[in-house]
Formats: C-alpha cells, structure tokens, sequence
C-alpha cells in the first residue's frame, strides 16, 4: 500500500477543524515533500520525523514521500502533526500493518528518539472531538502520555497516551493496546489571598464586593502604598466558584497558549501584566493568532497597575472587548476569534509623583501636569469603566489594628447570593444587561430617577454612563436583597453616583 490516510486536528482560534493527513511514497529520487500550507514548525517536522523513525528501528523509505495536509486552505502550524506523518509513512511503506485507522485521531511532537512530547491546544482539539462525536461516529485520541490529564477534562472522551511512537505502532498492528487514560481526581483548589489581610479601606473593600457580585470593572487611583494592588489581587477570591464550562473555556483559552496547568483548574485567572506590554500581548495577535492577557483572563481578572503608564493605542484596544466579550484577531491570511469576559480592575496614581491631596504635602506637580497625567486615559474608555474611586493612605492606627475586617469568605457568600439572584432573574451578571433589559431591571424610583437626573447635569455623563449607574445601583440592591420589581430606592443611586466621581476633581 503506498497511501495512507490518518485524521488529525489543527486550530483556528479556539475550534479545531479536522485534518486529514495523506501519505504517498512513489518511485523516483528521494525526497520528502510537505503540502498544505505547513508553516516552519510543521515542514521542520520531516528531520524529526526521519530521525524519530530510524531511531526506533524502523527503515525510513528512500522514496519520493508526498504529504499532504488537507484541507488544503487551512494554515496548519506547531509539532502536532509528527506523529501521524510517521504513521503514515511507515503504513505506506508496508512496515506497519495498521487496522481500524477510521477510529483513532492522532496528534504529537516526535523527539528524535521516538518519544512523545506535549503538545499546545489539546483541550481545544478534545472539545472539538466531542462535539463532532455528536453528529459523527466517536474516535479514540493517541496523544502524548504528558498532554492527556489535559485531554481527560473533556468528559466521555476516549484518550490513548503513549510515551513513544513504538508503543502507538504496537498499539495499531494489534500487539499491544493502548490503555484507555483513567481520569485522575480534581486537584484541590489552593487558597486566594484574603480581603481581611487588607487593613482599613473600607469603602474600596465595599467597592470591591459590588464588583465581584454584579461583574463590574473597576478603576482605583491613590498614592503609593494605599493597597490598591493588594484589593485587586484579593478579588478573584470574592467571585463564586467557577462553573465545569466556564473552566473548560478558561483551560481551553490557556492550552492554546501552551501555559495551562492541572493545578489551575477551576481557578479563577488573575492576570496583571506590565505597563510595557504592547496591544499584540495584550489582545491577542501575531504571524499566527494567539491568545493575549485579556483571554488568558477570561472568567477572571484582568489587573492594569499604572493604568496611565500603558501605551494609549494599548488602552484603546480595550475599548471592543469589554463591550463584547470577545476579540477578533485579523491578519493578511489568518482570522481568529478568541473569548474575552474579564473582569478589569486598574490602579493609578492622582498625578505623575503620586502624592496629590496627600497629607504629608510632598506633591510638587503643576496642574498641568495633573492634567497631562490624567489626559492619557482616554473618555471613551473611562466611560466603560463601572466604579471609580478614590482610594487614601492607611493610617498607622489602622495599620496596627488586628482582626479586623471580614474575611474573603464571608464576603463571597454575598456575592454568591447577589450573582444567583441576576441569574434566575435575568440569566445574566448584572454588567452584562442591554440597554432594554435595564429598563425592564434597573427601574429607579421616583426620588431615584431624580436624583440621577441631577448627577447627570452636573456631572455631564454620557448616556453610557447612565446605564452603568443603573446597573450599579442594581447590583447594591442585589446585595441589600430588595426583592425583584422593587423600583431601585434613591440610596441606592446615590451610591452608585459616587463610583463615578472617581477622577472628578
């Protein structure tokens, strides 16, 4: 036989399409020719591949070897494809008798040696089996041994590791079967830092809990040493435990990166990346689309310290992604779409030394200066921040107090609560709401309505704005349990109101 034909998966953002490998050896001078726009990692595939085979004590054929990678507009990239390019040469070649190659999907990098290395995107490739498994007959998945504790998160699916390409060629003639993986037991969730390690505070300890319990962004400015970046690292532990979906998207989203962990499953992302980072680290982007920060903290928390110090085109790219949930990377020849529900939470200073308004009187920036400083943060993206606020110095008898404030758990149980309300009552976290579904929710009352009436005149809001208090001021009566249909009271508002006035003077 000089063809064969095995079934692989490639990836385009977050799916994996199937890919089919094909094998021809034909008469004629050697040669080792790769089709189907194979990208460098994949055409580097034909030395690990002649190695990898004469290594484990099988001929390679001194043949002309066509392989094809089919579909044939699919750019096709990484060391996945090793494996079942070995397979199919040495079916094609008559050295290894294979049976049932319908049932099985192959993907693995070959060492020189023959041994099997992990490979990036396996929970996408095993998600995308699943639901092909659906409408077509099941297959099997051979995997490398280190990749598949990663693949078995997908339940029901049927995983074959193997240590080596020789132990997959024993499995294909019938010698010896692969065992199927047995799922390990969930690891156990490691602890978040705690909401009472952080002395004082207690109004941003207060908007911190309204954040976690509607969803909402998040924009803390005080001067150095104030706890801001301590607040935003305690917020992923005041969220509500992580659903089985949501944490399959989560992992999916960091295999594509090559950076996913059993030991991080279920765990709510915290991602905080320097101010130098540039928009492609961030969103997402490259030759071939990767994810950036803002997917690797989906259903998590995206922390930007020194919110101003980031690059403006930087901070504008922003702007999409928190209004949709999703980005979409575009190149010349590649598109991908990738999941962004994140949660932002940003710090900066009042000004460029970062002591405005401070007691100790050590600020010496002009005005103008202020005003520069803060002019890096556009409108526009300030406009889709929820809450802002003021966040002071803590005082030396706040700091030698002990004991004091409640602790992530207590307050987690609120959020809990708040969130399982928005969902039975409208399916959703509170930040999500269209504009229709926060005139059917976010009624205000009469003294409500009036008073927001007024912020907006002398604050000069935007009619985004206006939503975004609205759906604040829902979140607080969430966490009041005011019953649904309740119009929201004017206390309410009025709390609201204050989370804009964050950079106000």
């Amino acid at each position: 036989m000089a063809l064969a034909v095995l079934r692989s998966r490639g990836l385009e953002g977050l799916s994996a399409p199937e890919v089919t490998v094909e094998v021809h050896l034909a008469a004629g001078l050697p040669a080792f020719t790769l089709v189907g726009l194979p990208d460098t990692e994949v055409r580097e595939a034909r030395d690990r591949v002649r190695a990898a085979i004469q290594n484990c004590g099988f001929e390679f054929p001194q043949r002309r070897i066509t392989v094809n990678l089919a579909p044939a507009d699919l750019p096709k990239e990484s060391g996945r494809f090793d494996l079942p390019i070995a397979l199919g040469i040495l079916i094609a070649s008559g050295q290894l008798k294979a049976t049932a190659l319908d049932q099985h999907e192959f993907a693995g990098e070959l060492a020189l040696s023959g041994e099997l290395r992990a490979v990036r995107g396996t929970l996408a490739m095993c998600a995308a089996m699943h639901r092909d498994a659906a409408t077509a007959t099941a297959r099997a998945f051979v995997l490398p041994a280190a990749s598949a504790p990663e693949a078995a998160l997908i339940e029901e699916m049927n995983i074959l590791p193997a240590q080596n390409l020789l132990q997959v060629c024993a499995h294909l003639s019938g010698r010896e079967s692969l065992p199927r993986f047995a799922v390990p037991p969930a690891p156990t969730l490691g602890p978040y830092p705690d909401l009472s390690e952080v002395k004082g505070q207690a109004q941003a300890k207060r908007a911190l809990e309204i954040a976690a319990a509607g969803a909402h962004s998040l924009l803390l400015s005080g001067p150095p040493g104030a706890g801001k970046s301590m607040l935003a690292q305690r917020l992923p532990g005041l969220l509500p435990p992580m659903t089985h979906d949501e944490a399959l998207e989560s992992a999916s989203v960091h295999s594509l990166a090559g950076s996913f962990r059993l030991a991080q499953w279920k765990q709510r992302p915290f991602r905080a990346p320097h101010h130098s980072a540039s928009a492609a680290a961030l969103v997402g982007g490259g030759g071939t689309p990767r994810p950036g920060e803002i997917s690797l903290a989906h259903n998590g928390t995206l922390f930007l310290d020194e919110l101003p110090e980031f690059q403006r085109g930087v901070l504008e790219a922003l702007r999409e992604p928190l209004e949709s949930g999703y980005i979409h990377v575009a190149r010349a020849a590649r598109r991908a779409e990738f999941p962004a529900r994140f949660q932002l939470v940003a710090a900066m200073n009042p000004c460029p030394c970062g002591w405005l308004g401070h007691s100790s009187g050590k600020c010496r920036c002009t005005p103008d200066m202020v005003a520069r400083y803060r002019a890096r943060l556009s409108g526009p993206l300030l406009d889709r921040i929820d809450l802002m606020l003021d966040v002071p110095s803590v005082s030396e008898a706040e700091l030698s107090t002990r004991g004091e404030g409640e602790s992530s758990a207590t307050v987690r149980g609120r959020v809990a609560a708040a969130r399982e309300r928005q969902l039975a009552r409208q399916g959703k976290s509170n930040a999500k709401l269209t504009p229709d579904e926060i005139d059917t929710h976010c009624l205000p009352g009469c003294d409500g309505a009036a008073l927001l009436k007024r912020a907006m005149q002398q604050l000069g809001l935007s009619a985004r704005a206006y939503h975004r208090i609205l759906k604040v001021a829902r979140t607080i009566a969430d966490l009041a349990d005011v019953q649904d249909g309740v119009p929201l009271a004017a206390a309410h508002i009025a709390e609201a109101v204050q989370y804009r006035r964050g950079l106000a003077h």
